[in-house]
């Protein structure tokens, strides 16, 4: 049976640090799970941390490429120009593809990251994410307001729109796409699958911390982006064509940029609305978390919680040898 390490959790946690010592330890490589690190040059504001003056990888059998950081492959980095959309779909792709690679040469995949859709869909599988745009629906839509997009959603499948957060409700792209995904499932429902799931021996690392801890983590980790010249890396992907709207500046730490480049609103500001929004985001990323019971949780707060990890790792891997063998 194919095998699974996943490293999950909020942000400023540490995962990447984690997955790499793990990786040095059971024979692993990294498959990054962060919908802001699949964009070209934008590394500062998602903390790519690459060591200096590294470069990615092409191998000859893939046209993915890889960085290598203290010796252990990561894959999942600069894989789309940031003047272009990236969809769930294109990222399942690759996940599926370099996992496949990666076990096949008999190393241990390691899925990283704070993104719970992607992981979602490497572990369990989103079978509306193959389904493909419709531009003459969109077109029609545009123009309409959310509440009008919300009821025509409602008028085709109700479940939907009732499980719909009020965040979702108030995004017109949102109720697009969930509107074009049920359209798309009345016209092939005697045609669609939707078991996409692999089978795999899987191993859920959640790491937590209380509150403070996090929150004086974002704070410095704000800090040392800005340090490291995150109004230089917007600037340049702004003279190379990159625009505010592009889905790529939509990420956290760069959209609350916008003002500060286009209004003249202090960075002090910038800082403060940057703060509070990764802290939010946090608060995002733990419920969606806590809900997935197969989530074995440790407090990166605590001392040697590493051990602890390792310990758990090494029973699994143990046990999944002996299975294969």
């Amino acid at each position: 049976m194919k095998r699974l390490l996943v490293v999950c959790g909020p942000t400023s946690t540490g995962k990447t640090t984690l997955a790499i010592n793990l990786a040095k330890k059971f024979g692993g490589e990294l498959v990054s799970a962060d919908s802001r690190q699949v964009y070209r040059g934008v590394d500062i504001g998602t903390g790519k941390d690459l060591p200096l003056g590294s470069k990615i990888r092409y191998p000859w059998f893939s046209k993915y490429g890889y960085y290598e950081v203290s010796g252990v492959k990561v894959w999942g980095y600069d894989l789309v120009d940031p003047k272009r959309e990236y969809s769930v779909a294109q990222y399942l792709k690759f996940a599926k593809y370099i996992i496949g690679d990666i076990g096949k040469r008999k190393k241990l995949p390691i899925l990283v990251g704070g993104t719970g859709l992607y992981i979602k869909g490497v572990v369990d599988g989103i079978p509306t994410a193959v389904i493909p745009k419709n531009n003459n629906l969109r077109k029609n839509f545009e123009t309409k307001s959310v509440d009008e997009l919300f009821d025509v959603l409602a008028s085709l499948d109700a479940i939907r729109a009732g499980s719909m957060n009020s965040s979702d409700k108030k995004n017109p792209r949102r109720l697009i796409r969930a509107i074009e995904v049920s359209q798309y499932l009345i016209d092939h429902k005697d045609t669609f699958n939707r078991n996409t799931k692999d089978l795999m021996d899987i191993l859920f690392i959640g790491l937590n911390a209380d509150k403070n801890f996090i929150d004086e983590k974002i704070d410095y980790r704000v800090k040392k982006r800005i340090d490291e010249g995150i109004k230089s890396e917007i600037e340049k992907l702004l003279k190379g064509g990159v625009n505010w709207d592009s889905q790529s500046m939509l990420s956290l730490g760069y959209r609350q940029w916008r003002d500060y480049f286009e209004g003249g609103v202090p960075q002090e500001n910038v800082v403060d609305e940057w703060k509070r929004d990764e802290k939010k985001y946090v608060r995002r990323q733990l419920v969606w978390f806590k809900k997935d019971k197969r989530i074995n949780w440790f407090d990166v707060s605590a001392k040697n919680y590493s051990k602890d990890v390792e310990k758990v790792v090494e029973k699994w891997y143990s046990s999944a040898d002996v299975q294969e063998n």
